[in-house]
């Protein structure tokens, strides 16, 4: 079904099913790894375009074979739904957890990382985040929706505040926005912040939006200067995906000593 909707299918219609079918491949994932395990453990078998081996089956059980081999369909096809906002949307917060917690045991059991699927299941959409620029004492009131990775959050939170001449800086260019939002591709950027969190531990990179602490109900963001100069390919980490970033206002000078007593001093 996920080829479907990347051909044009609705994935509103087809997302019910592949969600279900993921939480059944993947509680049932959850049953290969403890048999497994139990049953002398060793490397995993790598699921193949074929049926796991009679062997296999034996060993765990048809049920937790056969959901092996399907994990890694299911984590596409569902990571192809999840491109779509209303898909997102439709995914009530009961679910989704239950759907992170289930993937969580799989990934502890297998170490396997099955990052798709997680970043996509913690996808933001209409997202508030305070960003607090440390320097200059200054506030910011964004809304995110459909950003993939840190990466991708960096460059357009830089190009809202620094493009938008609120700080100075090194703005990105406009490709370099552009594919963070909706164009296809990656371009080469450097990144103009550090990212930490109101305690003061680095927000990297390579994590998720979500990683992002909650402060009264909003996502807290401080925003320091780079220790030293990291580059990288701009662009989306779901490709299928829209990134949005919008700077709603400029908080006042009081509002902003509000956010500001409840942050941490800088880490190195």
């Amino acid at each position: 079904m996920g080829a479907c909707v990347e051909r044009g299918a609705d994935p509103l219609r087809c997302a019910p099913a592949v969600m279900a079918g993921l939480a059944e491949a993947l509680d049932a994932a959850g049953e290969f790894c403890e048999r497994w395990e139990a049953s002398g453990g060793g490397d995993l078998p790598e699921p193949d375009d074929g049926d796991p081996a009679p062997g296999l089956v034996d060993r765990v059980g048809h049920r937790a074979a056969f959901a092996w081999w399907a994990l890694p369909r299911f984590e596409m096809a569902s990571v192809a739904m999840l491109n779509h906002r209303a898909v997102r949307s439709g995914l009530d917060a009961a679910e989704r957890a239950r759907l992170l917690g289930a993937l969580y045991t799989v990934q502890k059991a297998t170490g396997h990382p099955f990052r798709c699927l997680e970043y996509a299941l913690r996808v933001l959409d209409d997202e508030p985040v305070v960003a607090l620029h440390r320097a200059s004492g200054t506030g910011y009131k964004l809304r995110m929706s459909g950003i993939g990775d840190n990466f991708q959050l960096h460059t357009l939170l830089a190009d809202a505040l620094i493009g938008g001449g609120h700080l100075a800086g090194r703005a990105p260019s406009a490709q370099e926005a552009a594919v963070c939002r909706d164009a296809p591709g990656q371009v080469p950027t450097t990144g103009a912040f550090n990212l930490v969190t109101p305690e003061g531990e680095w927000v990297w990179n390579e994590g998720a939006p979500a990683d992002i602490p909650v402060v009264d109900g909003v996502r807290l963001l401080v925003v320091d200067p780079p220790p030293y100069e990291r580059s990288w390919q701009a662009g989306r980490f779901f490709p299928g995906m829209t990134g949005e970033l919008v700077l709603e206002r400029v908080l006042g000078a009081e509002e902003s000593a509000r956010w500001f007593a409840g942050v941490g001093a800088g880490k190195p």
